[in-house]
């Protein structure tokens, strides 16, 4: 798929990050789009960067808002999508919706854990399942399925728990490998890809916060208070004189730094993964990082989850120490 103008393209996660950039510069290259999210207000705000293109040039643009985690709703935006853009194909499904937190199956509840892993995880199989048939009515289409460097590394540091969102990429990445067999066999036309970025300055965060707390509000309660004063004691700190007030500023620059001191934009990232969709490949790795690192694995697999590995990535990559 050389070009995307003129194809009608699913992206979810559309409402910020990764996949507002993927809407924007599809739109900008002619395609149609159907974006869904939970949040209703970043996807109004996605439209509003998109709409010069949307009315000069009579492109199609939908949101829906879907939470990818129930297939429920996820048949609905299916449904909804046929509708609006009175069509039963599609060309192209960017499975990119994400969260991350529950962590640790200690210092995480049950709860926690499960919706990382079914939002990152259950949303690829529900979108793959629903948008198929109309995949398959198109002369040629694409799946894009977005895991991550935590698809084939399961940490992002020495002491950092990080289970959910690993065990979901790595699930996303087994699945979508598995699927290109599935569709050589029974699909030819389909292709499928695997993405897999490092460090991306999102705001998956502060987003992946506001999912698992259900909140608006930038200030921490009780009980993520007590779950980041566990993690920062599993890593070594001493926190006898650290205030509560002390971990909400804690909290808030973390967010920062890992928005703004990134090695690679949400733009550039969705530049990556169209690129590498136009060229067919299979396997798009986004940022230096994500390469060193794939790099790295591969040469010293045995040594993946050391200290000094860690040591030697941050050295190489440009990742920042407490991001």
């Amino acid at each position: 798929m050389r070009t995307f103008a003129g194809k009608l393209a699913v992206v979810t996660g559309g409402g910020s990050g990764i996949g507002r950039e993927l809407v924007c510069q599809l739109v900008a290259e002619g395609c149609h789009v159907a974006m869904c999210d939970i949040s209703a207000a970043g996807m109004t705000e996605t439209r509003a960067l998109c709409r010069s293109q949307e009315v000069s040039r009579g492109i199609r643009i939908t949101s829906h808002l879907t939470d990818v985690s129930a297939e429920a709703q996820v048949l609905h935006f299916r449904d909804a999508l046929a509708r609006e853009h009175d069509t039963d194909k599609i060309h192209l499904l960017f499975n990119n919706a994400g969260i991350g937190g529950g962590g640790s199956l200690f210092s995480n509840s049950r709860v926690q854990w499960e919706k990382t892993f079914n939002i990152c995880w259950g949303g690829v199989y529900y979108c793959t399942r629903a948008f198929l048939p109309m995949l398959l009515q198109a002369d040629a289409a694409h799946i894009i399925n977005t895991s991550s460097v935590n698809g084939f590394w399961a940490s992002v540091g020495p002491n950092v728990p990080h289970t959910a969102y690993c065990a979901a990429k790595f699930a996303v990445k087994g699945f979508s490998e598995a699927l290109i067999a599935d569709l050589q066999v029974n699909a030819p036309h389909v292709k499928c890809s695997v993405v897999m970025p490092g460090h991306i300055g999102t705001s998956i965060v502060a987003n992946s916060r506001r999912v698992q707390y259900d909140t608006d509000s930038e200030i921490l309660n009780a009980e993520e208070l007590a779950q980041m004063r566990i993690r920062l004691a599993a890593s070594g700190r001493d926190l006898s004189q650290v205030s509560d007030a002390d971990l909400q500023a804690l909290a808030v620059e973390r967010a920062r730094q890992f928005r703004e001191n990134a090695p690679t934009t949400a733009a550039s990232a969705a530049t990556i993964i169209l690129d590498g969709v136009r060229a067919g490949r299979w396997r798009i790795l986004v940022g230096n990082d994500a390469h060193e690192l794939d790099a790295m694995v591969r040469e010293t697999p045995e040594e993946a989850y050391e200290p000094a590995f860690f040591e030697k990535f941050i050295a190489k990559s440009g990742w920042r120490v407490g991001r």
